[in-house]
């Protein structure tokens, strides 16, 4: 789900866009069609386009109650004594690696 969302009230005015103080808001205009960008990376969350939008068209509040995204999933080596997840797999074999011998995976 995108974090910056704009209902069917938004009419391309710009002044989302024209007032964004971290530049995070664009747009195209290319083919009789515009495009209105947003970039997470640059966005400040500070409201100024939810603010200035005189259409009430900008659902800011999605840009308040982020998500978590899974960015990597690592298999787990448990305790061989009491069975709790202690570190990855990955992790194991670059210390076996560094460390030229094995391990044992204990607490």
């Amino acid at each position: 789900m995108p974090y910056f969302i704009v209902n069917d009230k938004c009419n391309g005015c710009l002044s989302c866009v024209e007032n964004c103080p971290a530049s995070a808001l664009g747009f195209n205009d290319q083919d009789g069609r515009r495009t209105l960008m947003h970039n997470m990376t640059k966005c400040a969350r500070c409201g100024q386009c939810w603010r200035i939008c005189p259409q009430e068209a900008i659902e800011f509040q999605h840009l308040l109650t982020g998500q978590w995204d899974d960015v990597v999933t690592l298999d787990l080596i448990h305790c061989q004594v009491c069975g709790e997840p202690l570190y990855s797999t990955l992790y194991e074999q670059n210390l076996a690696r560094k460390l030229n011998l094995s391990t044992e995976a204990l607490c």
